[in-house]
């Protein structure tokens, strides 16, 4: 029997968001003991790397240098790579701080979040249901601000950034594995000086001696790119739409590692405002689906 590319693609992106949701949260937590900023710098690294391998081995070094010399895609690229590092900066320290359900909470509510900025700035049409999902989020967040008197920045840093970022590539329209390694280059000198602090002041655990450690970090760059390439040929098999459906696996996994695995706090207050998220994320994706 065979399987439709539309079959094929919802595979694809379910497996991309369960590997970003679930094997992706355990792997990072995993090796948050060598500190925040060396997580990310490694990731940063090995994540370039393995994209100048894939670039190569997929024969995209024209496509490359197409992007390279268009100076208003390389503008936002310069942007959009600091707003992915930013993203990955957020993501770590909450996976690092026991505060996984709450960047799952910005996970649930960024495809919500998108759909805003959609009418904001690419004067997208909003229908009843996805006026109702923004203002459920809207909800939620003042809620959640007013029971613990701080706002969840951890979710609404890692939404916003996301959906910036997320917003910037649509505009540009570059593939996403080629941008990813532009912003990659972007960041580098960064990366670096943040290397060179971490090992001028004895702070790294990274040792070339220590080669179980070695492999160990090496895996955040396919940790990274893996699931990407899955999720990005999943649209392209199955439409954005059915992929957007499936996204909802990746902070659905989060939360529930966050709350069944790593034994993270959740309170009555967090429950009643993940539960104004959920109902949100449901009308969002009936409206999906009936549009799909």
């Amino acid at each position: 029997m065979k399987v439709s590319n539309f079959t094929k693609g919802i595979i694809s992106s379910s497996t991309g968001s369960f590997f970003w949701g679930f094997l992706g949260t355990i792997y990072f937590q995993y090796i948050t003991f060598i500190g925040i900023f060396e997580v990310v710098v490694h990731r940063s690294i090995w994540t370039c790397v393995i994209l100048l391998i894939t670039t190569s081995l997929f024969k995209k070094w024209n496509i490359f240098k197409k992007v390279f010399v268009n100076k208003k895609k390389i503008f936002f690229l310069i942007i959009t790579s600091f707003l992915i590092f930013g993203n990955w900066t957020v993501w770590i320290y909450a996976v690092s701080a026991n505060k996984i359900i709450d960047a799952s909470f910005g996970y649930f509510i960024f495809p919500i979040i998108s759909v805003f900025f959609g009418f904001i700035f690419f004067n997208e049409k909003l229908n009843k249901k996805r006026i109702i999902s923004i203002i459920l989020v809207l909800i939620s967040t003042v809620y959640l601000f007013y029971s613990f008197s701080f706002l969840p920045w951890v979710g609404i840093s890692v939404a916003l950034l996301w959906s910036f970022y997320n917003l910037i590539r649509k505009k540009i329209n570059v593939e996403t594995d080629i941008g990813l390694l532009i912003e990659s280059l972007f960041t580098m000198p960064l990366v670096i000086i943040i290397l060179y602090y971490i090992v001028k002041t004895n702070n790294n655990d990274f040792i070339l001696t220590n080669l179980n450690l070695v492999g160990l970090i090496f895996l955040a760059g396919p940790m990274t790119v893996i699931p990407l390439f899955l999720y990005v040929k999943g649209v392209e098999l199955s439409g954005l739409g059915a992929s957007g459906m499936v996204f909802f696996i990746t902070p659905t996994a989060q939360f529930l590692l966050g709350f069944f695995y790593f034994n993270e706090p959740f309170s009555y207050e967090k429950l009643i405002g993940f539960i104004l998220i959920w109902i949100a994320v449901f009308i969002y994706l009936r409206d999906l689906y009936e549009k799909s």
